[in-house]
Formats: structure tokens, C-alpha cells, sequence
């Protein structure tokens, strides 16, 4: 089976219809799968349900489908950074399921291993449990009960994802902060799609440094989108 597509348009063929619910890795602008995005967009899809920490930033990330409208509810941790974002979500056009950060990657990991739900202390007695089954568990001091509240895991129609290197078997090796979400995100989808920077020699990998193996894998595409910096902060020169 060929996992190496030419381009994004050809690795999403197929694979797009509207109203769906997408897995995206990435964490502002960092390990972002924007070649992906890019043709998700240019698809034309519309009321799309995104998992992802947040949106990137205006014009970039998942906030060129913000732009366009095709989003219809994002599910994240982080609002900030995206004026787009904010300003949908404040005038009422965008639906927004706020998600501890550390609750959302858990709750993608979860879908990834058919875990539909677990408990979980966080959010307990704020807007985050409203709605939600609590439970009680002996978990405090000498066995003393405590509130949990039940959060589901997140089962994708798709899931897309940034990588550094991959084989054709699509191994994945990810590249020091940008592992970020792409790891649980990739794994929660019915079908994943890697965009990565560098296509490598099926076998020349080290097993013991492959963060995703190809089983969790659909299809690849090799990236040369630009890298972006999210807020550029530097020193200034120092006096020869």
C-alpha cells in the first residue's frame, strides 16, 4: 500500500465532506500541518468541528477556515492569539467547547486507544463540569472521597498532522516542541494524514526514536511550507 501522495489535495481526496469532526495537531503556529489546511480550505468543506489546543493565528493555522467561514465549532484549550477567533466566538457564530489543555490531549490519546470516557479532577466546580457525570473516587487523604468529573473521548473523522521525518511505511519522528498535540491528534482519527518535512529510507529510522509508528499512519505528503514565528523576540546586538 502507497502511503506517499504528490500533494495535500491528493491525500485528502476522498476523504473531505462537510460536517465532519477534525483532529489537528500543532500548538499556535508550532508543528502546524499547513499545507493540509491550505487544501481543506480550498476544498471548500464548510461546518467543520476542529479539535486542537487553539486556532493558530489570522491567516494561518485553522484561521485561514475561520476566515472563510467553514468552521462551525472548534473544541480547544486557547482562544488567545487569533483575533478572528475571538471576535466569532464573542459575536455568537462560532461554537466553542473550552477543553483544559491537558484534558484535550487526554481526551484525544483516550479516542486513539477506544477509551470512550474518563474522570478526571479538572474542571471539577467550574463552567468546565456543567452538564457533565461527576463521580466520587477514595483519592484523598486516607482514602477520603472526591469529585471527578467525566470527560469523552475524541474519535475523528480525520486527523491531520505535522512530522519531521517519516519512511514510507509512515514511522513518524516528530521534532522537540512540535511533537505538541501531533502525537495524540494522529492517533484519534478513523484516518490520519502526516505532512512532513523530510521523507526517508524505509528501514534507516532507529526504531527506538520513532514517536508514532506507521500503524496509526494513512497517508504522507512532504512538506516545504514556511515556518512561521508565532511573536519574534530578540535582543538587541551587543556592542563589539
Amino acid at each position: 500500500m502507497n502511503k506517499v501522495y504528490a500533494n495535500a489535495t491528493e491525500a485528502l481526496d476522498g476523504l473531505l465532506k462537510d460536517d465532519m469532526l477534525i483532529a489537528s495537531g500543532g500548538f499556535g503556529l508550532c508543528g502546524i500541518p499547513e499545507l493540509l489546511l491550505n487544501a481543506i480550505k480550498d476544498s471548500g468543506v464548510k461546518d467543520l468541528t476542529f479539535a486542537s489546543n487553539n486556532a493558530g493565528v489570522d491567516g494561518a493555522g485553522i484561521g485561514i477556515l475561520l476566515e472563510t467561514k467553514q468552521v462551525r465549532k472548534m473544541i480547544s484549550s486557547y482562544v488567545g492569539e487569533n483575533a478572528e477567533f475571538m471576535r466569532q466566538y464573542l459575536s455568537g457564530e462560532l461554537e466553542l467547547e473550552f477543553t483544559p489543555q491537558g484534558t484535550l490531549a487526554e481526551r484525544m490519546r483516550a479516542g486513539g486507544a477506544g477509551i470512550p470516557g474518563f474522570f478526571t479532577k479538572t474542571g471539577v466546580g467550574t463552567v468546565i463540569a456543567d452538564g457533565k457525570f461527576e463521580k466520587q473516587f477514595p483519592t484523598g487523604e486516607d482514602a477520603a472521597m472526591e469529585d471527578y468529573i467525566m470527560e469523552e473521548g475524541i474519535f475523528a473523522d480525520l486527523a491531520i498532522v505535522k512530522a519531521w521525518k517519516a519512511d514510507a511505511t509512515g514511522n513518524l519522528v516528530f521534532r522537540k516542541t512540535a511533537r505538541n498535540f501531533n502525537l495524540p491528534a494522529a492517533t484519534c482519527g478513523k484516518v490520519c494524514v502526516a505532512e512532513v518535512e523530510e521523507i526517508v529510507e524505509t528501514g534507516s529510522l532507529d526504531p527506538d526514536m520513532i514517536h508514532l509508528p506507521g500503524i496509526y499512519v494513512n497517508r504522507i505528503i512532504k512538506s516545504d511550507a514556511e515556518k512561521r514565528i508565532e511573536q519574534r523576540t530578540v535582543r538587541k546586538r551587543e556592542e563589539a
